[in-house]
């Protein structure tokens, strides 16, 4: 008997209908079913018309429920019971478990907290000695400041001044009158007195250019003409030449050169505990160095490594002679001396040495090639430290004279081109001199908020020069009982203090009675220069922490006086 060919839905039909059947056969043999799931051991029917298809991602109650019921031991013919097996597996191989996020921080914390406190525990007493003694006196900072920020609990002096204030400010900063001790009818409040430490002299001052740091970005490609350059030389000779004759006399402390690759820090006789006028140069180059020794300006090194005796040896083929970091022309020694000296040992050595190479056959341009390599080991060796702290140079007594006339004279001391090309060195210094011009800081005032409690903050910005912040805390410790400062140095000018207290730390001295009246002799001598006593004082010490690198300085009346770091 042939069969019909069927058509695909009619295929289909007939197996729901078969299925539908089944299912109605079931209930009527087992009617405590629930819900049309079959009891343990009877097969489901995944196409039910009671039974939804279960979704195996689902998380809800109902699905949970259903998983309880289903046989342990599921068919693996039908899709139903796949989907079954995929139920049961997914919670074991994948379980739900809830990352700890604050444990984990709050045992580190606690162990880091029992660690430490086992530390302190351990050292107690290295602790307390680190901890650093209040000093009625702080050490002074030869570097030029762009920052200083002040923080007391009570309000500064220094907001809103009156006119009477800026007046009387001004007068006794340009007349370099003492305003504490005056009875010449000047307003001598803190406010006044504040005033006067923002003040300073400048040349040249050009409205349009920074001259301080000279490597500003405000500045832009200014171009001057001859004439405006020759102008501004002169100017600035008359004017350089004013302030060094005021720091030989005596009546000028001290004062910058500052210009684009050096800046150079005058100093009078007495300041830093030094007998004559000396000057300071950072930073220098190997270039610099020989112009000053052709021009025969005798100078030290004072941060200088001391050199090993075949360093010595190679600097004397040079032609250079190096005692204790100093340096001076041969030519001069041989002249001095009628015994030849180690630089002529050395050349009879070297033309030995060639006379041997050339009996050994060695010809002439492979001699001249082995020189040529031990010149530029050497010169190598003496560049090693330019532009670096350890190139600073120290010029003083009569040396220093020739110094300044090697500036003035100097083509180099005025750069040519670049941003301010014919624009002469900046000339800081905190007494008026010929062609200066007064500038004042930026001060600026606010309330801030720390730990819960509030302070009064005051910041000056500009050129802060060494004598600003011991004048500052004079003033401040009269009126207040607590405070605080910190400072922002210019990079290139805090080697003065590391080569000012190298020279103290030099300097051979043979009692401390003798130091003291010394220091007391130059604070006499110094006494028409335009600073206070005490300024004076601070500057003319030459003790062990007599000059520091400030970043930080706090001032407690209860605890003694300063800290700082």
């Amino acid at each position: 008997m042939s069969q019909q060919w069927k058509r695909p839905d009619e295929i289909l039909r007939l197996q729901r209908l078969k299925q539908k059947q089944k299912a109605l056969q079931a209930r009527i043999q087992k009617p405590s079913g629930i819900g049309g799931v079959p009891s343990n051991g009877q097969e489901s029917d995944p196409f039910s018309g009671s039974q939804k298809r279960k979704n195996p991602f689902s998380k809800n109650g109902d699905n949970a429920a259903s998983k309880k019921q289903r046989p342990s031991d599921p068919d693996l013919t039908n899709d139903e019971s796949i989907f079954e097996l995929l139920n049961r597996t997914t919670p074991k191989e994948i379980p739900v478990i809830d990352a700890p996020i604050a444990k984990p921080l709050e045992s580190r914390f606690l162990l880091d907290t029992q660690h430490q406190l086992a530390i302190n525990a351990a050292v107690p007493h290295e602790t307390s000695e680190d901890l650093q003694k209040p000093c009625k006196h702080f050490p002074i900072h030869w570097g030029i400041k762009s920052r200083l920020r002040i923080v007391c609990k009570s309000s500064l002096p220094g907001n809103n001044l009156r006119t009477n204030q800026e007046a009387s400010g001004l007068t006794s900063f340009v007349r370099c009158i003492g305003i504490k001790d005056s009875s010449v009818g000047l307003d001598i409040s803190p406010g006044a007195r504040f005033y006067q430490s923002t003040l300073y002299w400048q040349h040249p001052h050009l409205p349009w250019l920074t001259l301080f740091p000279r490597n500003a970005k405000s500045n832009h490609g200014t171009v001057l003409g001859e004439t405006e350059r020759t102008a501004l030389a002169k100017e600035w000779a008359v004017s350089f030449q004013n302030l060094f004759q005021l720091v030989r006399a005596r009546q000028c402390p001290y004062f910058y050169v500052c210009a684009n690759s050096f800046t150079v820090l005058f100093r009078a006789a007495g300041i830093g505990g030094r007998v004559e006028t000396h000057a300071l140069l950072t930073p220098t180059s190997r270039g610099m160095r020989a112009a000053l020794k052709q021009e025969d300006i005798e100078f030290t090194m004072p941060l200088k490594k001391s050199p090993d005796k075949q360093d010595m040896n190679r600097s004397g083929e040079s032609g250079i002679s190096v005692n204790n970091g100093s340096f001076s022309n041969s030519s001069e020694d041989q002249g001095a001396n009628t015994v030849p000296d180690e630089g002529e040992d050395d050349d009879d050595d070297d033309m030995e040495e060639e006379k041997w190479l050339e009996s050994l056959g060695v010809e002439a341009d492979e001699i001249k090639k082995i020189n040529y390599n031990q010149y530029k080991k050497l010169q190598n060796r003496e560049c090693e430290e330019d532009y670096s702290d350890q190139s600073t140079v120290l010029i003083e007594g009569v040396e220093c004279q020739a110094f300044y006339n090697f500036l003035l004279n100097a083509k180099s001391t005025t750069i040519k081109v670049g941003r301010l090309a014919g624009v002469p060195p900046t000339l800081l210094a905190p007494v008026a001199f010929v062609g200066a011009t007064l500038r004042t800081l930026t001060t600026r005032s606010s309330k801030i908020r720390m730990d819960g409690e509030d302070y009064h903050s005051t910041e000056l910005q500009g050129v802060i020069l060494p004598h600003v912040l011991p004048y500052l805390c004079g003033l401040l410790s009269e009126t207040k009982d607590n405070f605080s400062t910190t400072l922002v140095s210019v990079p290139n000018t805090t080697v003065f203090s590391r080569v000012s207290q190298k020279m103290i730390d030099d300097t051979d001295k043979e009692n401390e009675a003798t130091a003291i009246g010394d220091q007391v002799l130059w604070k006499e001598n110094l006494s028409d220069s335009g600073l206070s006593e005490h300024i004076l004082e601070t500057m003319c010490r030459a003790s062990k922490d007599s000059v520091s690198d400030l970043e930080r300085l706090v001032y407690s009346k209860e605890a003694g006086g300063y800290t700082w770091s």
